[in-house]
């Protein structure tokens, strides 16, 4: 194995170099800063890569040193080798054996009139190969184990198998009070057999969030009985486009049909009224507008033939509580015998934090259940898994686009695990 050294004004311009220099073949073994940053001067970082001799380029050209700079040779290596870690170590051992290290898995076979030959069983190659996958499994984790300043206040250090999904869930936005609790849940009770690779820990992990997660299986309407559900939240988060996607999908998409009506909320934008309106135009349905708190039993009275009742209602920041009061009083002046489903809909693009004080905010309104708007337009979704786990109210509905009314999905703690650990992927949703 050959020991090589690039530096850069970051680790990722040096990795950039080591990538144009030699490909993708290296194996990232350290990072280092060899230069602090000062005043007048940039800092300065070094990665080491290792990488077997017959698979570096032609065209590469190791950089000289300036003679004033040079060191003898077995002092140079000393440096690179000192700081190497132990699996590292290992792989360096195998490359550099002196004899054949398949001697002594190899069983002589004589075949008839032949001279002697080695033959090497299939069940010793095995044993070989799994060894040699183990160590490369070790390589891989020590690519993400530069995270001590993240790592979290556990009694006990964290083992470096669980470096790379510690730093996935960690930039996913999750609580880190909530990332913490799940590591040492994770510690706690997985087996040992399963840590020997990163691919088994990453399982394991999704399997614990998944039954984290509170999900509310969709339910139709039954027969004699009608569902209202009302939609909730900020400006913006695309409560509008929403409703129309629920009206299609329950009056087209369905094995049965389904009767809709909507009612308006929203007095305060006459364009949300009127894009509401033009949906329920192209799709023929009834749609009620109530101003004052006092006709929202009569707009629900007037739909009663309706099978899906959605009640869209005006945006509004978490802080205006003057709105917020108004939708209370019509939930208040219902004297139907309807129950009104609320569903708070946030967006997946804002931190936990802001998701928090919306939650926070509303759930005086009753939140029966959560839907998450834009999962298309971010890269983390963490913040979404800590919102629903801290304040145990199931998800509902995903949006996942602005196509009505194709973007829009029925919850399932697969999908969002799914991109909490490996990103958003329409072809999953």
């Amino acid at each position: 194995m050959k020991i090589l050294t690039f530096t850069g004004r970051s680790p990722s311009e040096a990795l950039k170099k080591a990538k144009m220099e030699i490909g993708d073949e290296g194996m990232l073994i350290e990072t280092k800063e060899i230069q602090k940053k000062a005043l007048g001067r940039e800092a300065l970082y070094e990665i080491v890569i290792g990488i077997d001799e017959e698979m570096i380029p032609s065209s590469y050209q190791k950089p000289q040193k300036p003679l004033s700079k040079q060191q003898p040779l077995k002092e140079e290596s000393a440096d690179v080798l000192f700081d190497l870690s132990s699996a590292a170590q290992q792989i360096s051992k195998i490359s550099n054996v002196a004899n054949d290290p398949l001697k002594e898995f190899m069983e002589p076979r004589h075949k008839e009139n032949s001279a002697p030959t080695a033959i090497l069983e299939p069940k010793e190659l095995k044993e070989i190969k799994s060894e040699i996958n183990k160590l490369t499994d070790k390589v891989k984790l020590i690519q993400n184990m530069f995270w001590d300043e993240k790592a979290p206040d556990l009694e006990s250090q964290i083992p470096a198998e669980f470096a790379e999904i510690y730093r996935l869930a960690s930039q996913s936005g999750m609580n880190k009070e909530h990332l913490d609790m799940l590591m040492k849940i994770t510690l706690e009770y997985m087996p040992l057999k399963m840590r020997e690779n990163s691919t088994t820990v990453k399982r394991y992990f999704q399997t614990i969030l998944r039954k984290m997660v509170p999900i509310r299986r969709e339910s139709l309407a039954e027969v004699g009985s009608k569902k209202v559900i009302m939609l909730v939240g900020p400006t913006g988060v695309g409560k509008t486009t929403s409703i129309a996607k629920l009206a299609a999908r329950y009056s087209f998409l369905m094995q049965k049909k389904y009767k809709v009506g909507l009612v308006v909320l929203d007095t305060y934008r006459i364009g949300a009224v009127e894009q509401l309106m033009q949906y329920a135009r192209m799709m023929k349905l009834g749609i009620e507008t109530v101003v004052d708190p006092p006709e929202f039993t009569t707009a629900l009275e007037s739909l009663k033939y309706c099978d899906y009742i959605l009640i869209d209602t005006m945006g509004s920041s978490p802080y205006d509580k003057g709105k917020i009061e108004k939708i209370y009083e019509c939930l208040n002046a219902n004297t139907t015998q309807y129950n009104v489903d609320v569903v708070l809909v946030m967006p997946s693009s804002i931190k936990y934090e802001d998701l928090r004080v919306t939650y926070d905010n509303f759930s005086t309104l009753g939140i029966d259940t959560l839907m998450f708007t834009k999962l298309d337009e971010t890269m983390g979704f963490g913040n979404i898994f800590s919102l629903a786990y801290e304040t145990k109210k199931p998800i509902s509905y995903f949006s996942v686009g602005q196509e009505v009314p194709e973007d829009l999905v029925t919850a399932s703690s697969d999908f969002l695990v799914d991109c909490l650990l490996n990103g958003f992927n329409r072809s999953k949703a």
